[in-house]
């Protein structure tokens, strides 16, 4: 609630874009198992994720306004459980007046099985913003994983910091569509986070804080390095954090940096 709350303040979910969701542990299944009555309808999903089969996941519904989930959680969002293949979903709470989860359902499963795969089992949240910074940075730069890494890390000394691997970025797909949850789950094998152009970002992490504290970084540093070269008449600023440097923070931190990133 409180990062809906923030983030909407933010700006980040006008009307009822984004979307988030949280895998459920053991812990949390034992706490609410008095409220999850599964209903006995499973809808297949177009992709299997056998890595999640049985998994439940809290997940924001389709045309929800986050705005709305302090007040209302029970209409913004719901549980889903997974069938023991990993290729059917059905209700278990929530979504209330026949809602449905979000229409970025599957790219979300999808980033979870790719964490899982990655040794990541840890992350447990998937969250998609509309940062604006991030949508206009967008316009500005080719949507290359090493262009937008290197923006954001020589703009402002904390993004190597929270993003070491760097972050992905993909060309413009068509909002919910397979295609886009196969090329982002390619990245986000890699990289905690992915800019979608002129839409926004998602990334995976192991609570809300941390998904935000990525997402809030990225679209910092994007609106830093905008405001930057409006103040240089659109031009590159001339002073940037240099190749160096970032070595030099990444020593000082203990932190593995993405040398395909580094010059």
């Amino acid at each position: 609630t409180r990062l809906c709350v923030d983030a909407c303040a933010r700006g980040w979910h006008e009307a009822n874009g984004g979307n988030l969701s949280y895998r459920l542990d053991e812990d949390d299944l034992v706490a609410l198992a008095p409220l999850l009555e599964p209903e006995s309808q499973w809808h297949g999903l177009k992709r299997a994720v056998p890595e999640l089969a049985g998994a439940h996941v809290l997940m924001s519904a389709s045309g929800a306004y986050l705005s709305n989930v302090a007040y209302d959680p029970s209409h913004i969002c719901g549980i889903i459980q997974l069938d023991a293949c990993g290729e059917s979903w059905r209700a278990c709470w929530g979504f209330a007046d026949d809602a449905r989860p979000s229409s970025e359902l599957e790219t979300h499963l999808a980033a979870y099985a790719t964490a899982l795969r990655a040794g990541d089992g840890a992350d447990r949240v998937v969250y998609h913003a509309h940062a604006p910074h991030v949508i206009a940075l967008s316009t500005l730069i080719e949507p290359s994983p090493r262009a937008w890494t290197r923006t954001l890390w020589r703009t402002m000394t904390e993004g190597i910091v929270v993003f070491p691997q760097g972050i992905g970025a993909l060309p413009w797909m068509v909002p919910g569509s397979p295609e886009l949850a196969e090329a982002t789950c390619e990245l986000m094998a890699v990289h905690r986070a992915c800019v979608w152009t002129q839409h926004g970002i998602m990334a995976r992490a192991a609570g809300f804080d941390e998904a935000f504290g990525i997402i809030d970084t990225v679209e910092k540093s994007a609106g830093i390095h905008l405001g930057a070269r409006a103040a240089n008449g659109g031009a590159e600023p001339r002073h940037l954090v240099s190749d160096e440097q970032l070595r030099a923070i990444c020593e000082r931190y203990g932190l593995t940096p993405n040398e395909g990133f580094l010059d």
